[in-house]
């Protein structure tokens, strides 16, 4: 039987009893399902109406070319195939990718408006994955706020300057779910578990595009990569994904429908074999999921040369069957090749494809522009481009929230934070003074320039008390070539010789020995996270390991700072190093940030979106496991180590200390549909002001399936003064129980006792337990 969900996947408006052998179980009607090619148009919300009539107007009026330009994005980061003034005014394109001047935006824009026979306008498109000009922590970072409206806030602004510049569209957010860190692209997304996930990717539609489609100073979002693209085979970046469907459903697509219910107007298809189909070409994905179950009105649009590559795949026999394949399964606008103009007219004369299939592509696309306002205002003013990039306001936010993002993984003796006694500092590291590397991946339209460093920050901070003593000790290089290298790329090594770097080396053991404390700068380059970044080894790059150690044995205190965008095999540092700081990739303001939370001016209260593996031989090390045999034992899996992380999921410390007691709920049962309100009483146990996150999980004791032995299901990141007892209150919904039973193939919220944990992280042991009934 195909898997399936229910429309809406996590809503329930209508339940039913279905029973398995002496069980019962609350379950769903399922929607009829067609397989036939789309021949009209699905229905759409009575709001969308007068959108949908003035496209339905314009359609009728367009050429067969226009519409497959319309359908057609094409990118200006390379010469185009014919000059891009000539596309817009022929009404050859609907879409330019990889522009970023405000004046030449307009410029097109005013070709396409003015000059075109339909005067339909442009939508410009970028990444805008973690900022625009000023640069906000990577999303994984944002993740590990454990703050939802944080991510809202960081790429609210970044779409501000984004639309300044005439951008309308975003290639984000990433809501794949990741859970193997060798892949390079985790750093994009919310980590391992979906119920955060879901949380992250509401948050950052909705910081994108404002209440509504159309909002000023806001963009549309596109969110990606539909689906499984997380789950690539050995964290290799384009390998194929082999998901069941009760992950697919349970753990890969909740983030995905969240986020479109939050009103995200665009979803980018995916690039890999989704269980043998490619997600270009996947009508299961993009029709029966997208379309029938979700009801998904907004437009869908390829990854980069992803139609094309579907023969690449071995999956269309040459570039006609590609398009008409994409077309057929739902893809509306192709991204960077043109197989749907070059292709489908002849393909629509042999009748591969309707031209209703057409049409339909090309009115959501319509639709999108219209709910934009292009048509009414496709223009920015470029004259004041430049005054609303990296703004006071911008800076001052990126600095808080880098601030926040922050992971505290270590601080023995309370090392942290730096204590007035250090008169000399030693700043070490290869990342402690590199502008492109403290702003991550995916940076393209920031400028190196604006960014501040550790090294800047630490003397804003301390040029007043401290002398700060500055080297790299070793420099790291990525031994492949990023595909962004001429676009964004880290400094190159200046050292050539080994005798070069042996007297680097020696020299910076020089200054940890002059100093009386030392903070090393440790990581990845940036290059070496996001696309075609995936790596075999966790390991810290070149010889900082070695350094690291090497700092350790001067006798002197060491802090440990890591640059990086995925957990990094730190075993030994979690032994013998002092203070742990993962810092991620911070952003423009990254410098600062750090030296903020060195010196105590901030306090860390991120928590790890994802578990941190003791060793490479763990992965994948999500904490969201079945109880299987011998549930009593989880760390005895391997009998040559422990099969316990290093540190798990939900795991972070502060400056502050607290204390989670008394937990309770309203009442013993609840019934499906409804919520429960459970309360917590949070306490400062120490004498500074500090954040403290309040995660709730769940266990569902007996079921139509084996259930994880703990899902997250509840977090609230709350501020307490020093010594302050809170009373916390989360509404567990429970709606957020149910699941896809591989054994019914339907969504349900099955009645029986849950364990309830509240806690700090996944380990919680402060326990209820309550009963769901119909």
């Amino acid at each position: 039987m195909r898997a399936r969900a229910i429309p809406s996947l996590l809503m329930f408006s209508a339940v039913a009893i279905v029973s398995i052998g002496a069980a019962t179980y609350i379950s769903v009607p399922r929607n009829a399902v067609s397989a036939h090619q789309v021949t009209q148009p699905l229905p759409i919300p009575p709001s969308d109406a007068e959108a949908r009539a003035f496209a339905d107007k314009l359609i009728a009026k367009m050429t067969l070319a226009e519409k497959l330009g319309q359908m057609t994005q094409v990118p200006l980061n390379s010469p185009p195939p014919r000059p891009a003034d000539e596309l817009a005014r022929t009404g050859s394109v609907g879409s330019f990718l990889f522009i970023t001047d405000a004046a030449e935006i307009n410029r097109l824009q005013h070709v396409a408006v003015e000059q075109s026979r339909l005067h339909i306008p442009l939508l410009f498109g970028y990444d805008v994955i973690h900022g625009f000009r000023t640069i906000y922590p990577v999303p994984i970072a944002l993740a590990a706020s454990w703050d939802p409206s944080a991510a809202e806030q960081a790429q609210s602004m970044a779409a501000r300057e984004a639309r300044a510049t005439g951008i309308q569209w975003a290639f984000a957010p990433m809501v794949d779910i990741a859970r193997d860190p060798r892949w390079g692209r985790i750093m994009e997304g919310a980590g391992e578990d979906p119920f955060l996930g879901s949380r992250m990717a509401e948050a950052q539609v909705k910081g994108f595009q404002g209440a509504t489609l159309g909002e000023p100073d806001h963009i549309m979002a596109c969110v990606k990569h539909f689906a499984g693209y997380g789950a690539a085979s050995g964290g290799r970046d384009y390998e194929e994904s082999n998901i069941s469907d009760e992950q697919l459903w349970n753990v890969y697509l909740p983030p995905f429908h969240a986020a479109l219910e939050a009103g995200a107007g665009s979803i980018m298809s995916a690039y890999m074999d989704l269980n043998g189909v490619p997600a270009t070409g996947n009508r299961f994905l993009l029709h029966d999921v997208l379309r029938d179950d979700w009801n998904f009105h907004g437009m869908v649009v390829s990854d980069w040369a992803a139609v094309k590559s579907l023969t690449t795949h071995g999956f269309s026999k040459d570039d006609t069957d590609a398009a008409v394949r994409a077309l057929n399964a739902g893809v509306d606008m192709e991204m960077s090749t043109t197989n749907f103009q070059d292709k489908l007219p002849a393909a629509l004369h042999q009748g591969l494809v309707t031209e209703a299939a057409i049409n339909n592509a090309v009115r959501n696309i319509l639709i999108a522009k219209y709910k934009l306002g292009l048509f009414k205002n496709p223009y920015s003013d470029p004259s004041k481009t430049a005054s609303l990039m990296v703004t006071p306001e911008q800076r001052a936010t990126a600095r808080k929230i880098a601030t926040q993002t922050a992971v505290l993984l270590r601080d023995q003796d309370n090392l942290l934070p730096l204590s007035s006694k250090y008169k000399t500092i030693a700043l070490i590291g290869p990342l402690a003074d590199s502008k492109p590397d403290i702003m991550g991946s995916w940076c393209l339209a920031g400028h190196p320039s604006d960014s501040v460093t550790v090294l800047e920050g630490l003397h804003k901070r301390y040029d007043a008390t401290a002398k700060i003593l500055y080297t790299k000790g070793v420099e790291i290089e990525r031994e492949q070539p990023s595909i962004f290298d001429e676009q964004f790329s880290s400094p190159k090594p200046t050292m050539t010789t080994d005798a070069e770097r042996d007297t680097e080396f020696h020299h910076a053991l020089d200054l940890i020995n002059q100093s009386d404390v030392a903070i090393l700068v440790l990581g990845e380059l940036q290059s070496m996270s996001g696309e075609r970044a995936s790596r075999s080894s966790l390991d810290l790059p070149g010889k900082q390991e070695q350094l690291l150690e090497a700092a350790v044995a001067t006798g002197k205190p060491i802090v440990l700072v890591l640059l990086n965008a995925r957990p990094l095999n730190i075993t030994w540092a979690s032994k013998n190093v002092p203070v742990i700081l993962e810092a991620w990739y911070p952003g423009t303001e990254g410098g600062n940030a750090i030296a903020d939370l060195l010196s105590g001016d901030a306090n860390p209260g991120g928590k790890l979106p994802v578990a941190w593996p003791l060793t490479i031989g763990q992965i994948p090390i999500n904490y969201g496991r079945n109880l299987t045999q011998i549930p009593e034992a989880p760390n005895t899996r391997y009998w040559d180590g422990s099969s316990a992380p290093l540190y798990p999921f939900g795991y972070g410390l502060s400056y502050s200390t607290f204390t989670t007691t008394n937990l309770r709920i309203a009442a013993p049962t609840v019934h499906a549909g409804s919520t429960l309100q459970v309360s917590v009483d949070v306490q400062n146990t120490s004498n500074r002001a500090g954040d403290e996150v309040v995660e709730l999980y769940t266990h569902q004791r007996a079921g139509s399936a084996s259930r994880p032995v703990r899902e997250l299901k509840g977090f609230v990141r709350v501020s307490l003064k020093p010594n302050e007892t809170r009373t916390v209150t989360i509404a567990l919904n429970t709606k957020d129980l149910g699941f896809w039973s591989p054994q019914t193939h339907h969504w349900s919220m099955e009645p029986g006792t849950f364990d309830l944990w509240a806690g700090t992280d996944e380990t919680a042991t402060t326990h209820t337990t309550f009963d769901l009934v119909p």
